[in-house]
């Protein structure tokens, strides 16, 4: 290692809090000559050393630190240590899935490396130049402490482009099975779920939301339910199994519904009480408003609508604009689930944004419970960013 990066004056606070990124306009200047991914020395302007980073010339976040502690050397050891201490807490944890994260990118202490084990697979998504320099080390580790698994990398989100880096879909590792289906049936507290690997959102699935889905349970049983932004059903398959009257799953997407048809078949429930609507949900809610339609229980779990925070406040448009459609629709006592996954909006404006949408529709309403991401993604202290998923249970 011989490049180092030494900050501004007053830039070191946030790393000596133990924040893991340093920003472009951090930085002072640059010693050698490093390339994408090569690991540098981040110093204070006084010269203290702070860190071990992992460059990336193309991003704002221009160093992502791998390591506080002066004696580590960045190699594949230490690889295999991060991942090692990954799955011990994964395994201290009582996840009642054969799917779930196994590594979640700086909550493990790994930035831009995220790994999802499915059953007898792993799915690892390398977004940042560091995880990208250090691939042949995680695959090794991994092969190491999961000898029985295939890995299968799915490095094909936007977010590589800031790095400067081209989308990947590959094999890393075949264990005798080849490519991964076309659907991989999981288990999910008692429940059989179908996921698409190589074509599935995110590495296939939505596995933060397990305990959510979990919570659909206490909400469902002899009701109404509407599903919007439904994927391949989960949130839909819980109200089932719950005893839903109907479930309605609602989303733009038709392979995604044809598999929360083949979920809701795989698990023995009626066909007639499930609906699967594949429409634009805004345009479906005010559809719905106009007809007269009523629901027990509403969930709504939308995609990230935050990118950067120039778009924050048209994002905060939009998420008031489905919650106070929502809001509309639900019966008298009946019960919203609403779900943030945008990191950039907090969990405090998220819920200010939520409640004007109950003061437009005129009808506030109680929060009853407050939902967050699985533990198995975890949030670490001098991380916020990792708390990224909010969620609240709203009646009235």
């Amino acid at each position: 290692m011989n490049a180092t990066i030494h900050l501004l004056a007053g830039k070191e606070k946030s790393l000596k809090r133990l924040h893991p990124w340093v920003f472009s306009g951090a930085i002072g200047k640059v010693k050698g000559n490093p390339q994408s991914g090569d690991t540098v020395a981040v110093h204070s302007a006084d010269g203290d050393w702070l860190g071990y980073a992992a460059w990336s010339p193309q991003s704002q976040i221009r160093a992502r630190i791998w390591s506080f502690q002066q004696n580590d050397s960045i190699d594949a050891a230490f690889f295999l240590a991060r991942i090692s201490a990954a799955k011990a807490l994964r395994d201290s944890l009582s996840i009642a899935s054969d799917a779930y994260r196994l590594v979640a990118a700086e909550s493990d202490q790994l930035p831009g490396v995220t790994i999802d084990k499915y059953d007898q697979w792993l799915v690892c998504q390398l977004l940042s130049a560091g995880a990208e320099r250090w691939r042949d080390a995680i695959v090794a580790a991994l092969r190491e402490l999961y000898p029985d698994c295939a890995i299968f990398e799915r490095s094909d989100v936007d977010v590589r482009k800031k790095e400067g880096l081209p989308p990947v879909v590959q094999l890393l590792h075949d264990n005798g099975s080849g490519l991964p289906p076309a659907t991989l049936w999981i288990e999910e507290n008692g429940l059989q779920l179908g996921v698409d690997l190589q074509q599935g959102h995110k590495t296939g699935y939505y596995l933060d939301q397990r305990d959510s889905r979990q919570a659909m349970r206490r909400y469902s049983a002899g009701k109404r339910v509407l599903n919007a932004f439904s994927y391949t059903g989960g949130f839909g398959l819980y109200a089932a199994a719950a005893g839903a009257s109907e479930v309605v799953n609602l989303d733009v997407s038709a392979p995604a519904l044809a598999q929360a048809a083949d979920n809701h078949e795989r698990n023995g429930f009626a066909t007639e009480q499930l609906t699967n609507m594949q429409l634009d949900v805004f345009e479906a809610l005010r559809k719905f408003h106009h007809q007269g339609e009523r629901f027990d229980v509403i969930v709504l779990d939308p995609p990230k609508f935050v990118d950067s925070k120039a778009n924050l406040m048209n994002a905060c448009r939009g998420y008031k604009d489905i919650n106070r459609l929502a809001v509309m629709l639900l019966k008298p006592g009946g019960t919203l689930l609403t779900f943030s996954c945008s990191g950039l909006l907090s969990g405090e404006l998220f819920q200010k944004v939520v409640a004007d949408a109950c003061l437009d529709a005129k009808r506030p309403m109680h929060i009853i419970e407050h939902l967050f991401q699985s533990a198995d993604h975890p949030v670490r202290t001098n991380f916020p960013e990792s708390l990224y998923l909010k969620g609240y249970v709203l009646r009235g």
